[in-house]
């Protein structure tokens, strides 16, 4: 998955020099002067030192003999580097925990590709949606529409490892380590029952995998129409949250003027008040399980670590097949704004801001 060299507008930034582009790495290449100019100054990324830092981070790796570390090379540990600004000692220590995770959960990453029936499943349910476009600062948006967890289909936990695999096929891309994801669930009818299977273990397992344990930059959490007991839930597990997590995160109820002041309506669908179609459910399925895939057949993979995924049964596809997909009630018009209702103000303002 390459690198996109369409950038918004505003990252054209006049401080990038045209003789700039001589000092740009081999691993640097392919992604574009203003996005090189971001890394520059978001992120402290110097291509004058930047085999440095990584061999500083390599050589830590000695101090962890109880982590088996199975992968070092250089584009690896860029990632961690630019997820952690440069700090060195916060890069290995993210890198350390990457790899800690995956021993920790062994049974999470056995068979971790597009194949596996769980993974499978949860993919063509649309865990995680994934907009083709970016928004006005060339993040990936990732979408998760709560209600259509069919828990008697899909088990959190293949939820989850659906989403680490398609972080994992995203994070390639180095425009998107620069730029980072923002994660929309739309909380629609999804109901108490299915809110009381979200333990506080099977949340923690969530947090430490997305916010602990992998190289990625989140610019924001976006909770849309979410009722009382997740806001409930949120309190939950706010204690494992780092504080630059919860200053990421936004409840916005069914106020979507609170949201396009984030993410404008022109990068969104429909289902969150957006200028866009309504999103296909099966896009991102699509994408990761390969070009012959649909619905009903047989497919190959190779869009990951050029992993070959092997014919399924009948019986496997007939399990798999999509079910009929609940959609968002927050659907409007396109461009059209769903404005604050008097009395609303305390439950749909975003409850943290952005730094």
């Amino acid at each position: 998955m390459g690198p996109v060299s369409i950038l918004p507008k505003y990252q054209k930034l006049s401080t990038f020099r045209k003789g700039d582009s001589a000092k740009m790495t081999h691993l640097q290449a392919g992604l574009s002067p203003e996005t090189i100019e971001k890394a520059r100054l978001e992120l402290n990324e110097n291509p004058d030192v930047l085999h440095q830092d990584i061999q500083q981070v390599r050589d830590m790796i000695i101090t962890r003999p109880d982590i088996g570390f199975l992968r070092t090379d250089d584009a690896f540990i860029l990632r961690f580097l630019r997820a952690r600004k440069f700090h060195q000692a916060d890069a290995f220590r993210l890198l350390a925990q990457y790899f800690q995770y995956r021993q920790l959960n062994l049974d999470m990453f056995k068979n971790f590709k597009a194949d596996d029936p769980g993974i499978k499943r949860a993919l063509i349910d649309g865990f995680p949606g994934v907009l083709e476009n970016r928004d006005h600062y060339g993040r990936k948006i990732l979408l998760l529409f709560a209600a259509n967890w069919d828990q008697s289909r899909n088990s959190f936990t293949d939820i989850l490892r659906a989403i680490l695999l398609s972080l994992e096929v995203l994070i390639e891309d180095p425009e998107l380590q620069i730029n980072g994801f923002i994660l929309i669930i739309d909380w629609s009818n999804f109901s108490f029952k299915q809110a009381s299977k979200l333990t506080p273990s099977i949340l923690k397992l969530a947090i430490e995998g997305l916010q602990d344990s992998f190289p990625a930059r989140f610019g924001g959490v976006h909770f849309v129409n979410q009722p009382w007991y997740i806001h409930a839930l949120y309190t939950l597990i706010k204690p494992f949250l780092k504080d630059k997590t919860r200053k990421r995160i936004f409840l916005h109820g069914n106020n979507l003027n609170s949201l396009h002041q984030l993410i404008h309506p022109e990068f969104l669908p429909s289902e969150f008040g957006g200028t866009l179609p309504p999103y296909d459910m099966g896009t991102w399925a699509r994408t990761l399980l390969g070009p012959d895939y649909n619905d009903e057949n047989d497919y190959t993979h190779t869009s990951y670590n050029a992993m070959h995924v092997k014919h399924t049964s009948s019986n496997l596809e007939r399990e798999c097949s999509p079910k009929p997909m609940k959609r968002s009630q927050s659907v409007v018009e396109a461009g059209t704004l769903k404005h604050e209702e008097k009395g609303e103000n305390d439950n749909t303002q975003p409850l943290l801001a952005l730094d």
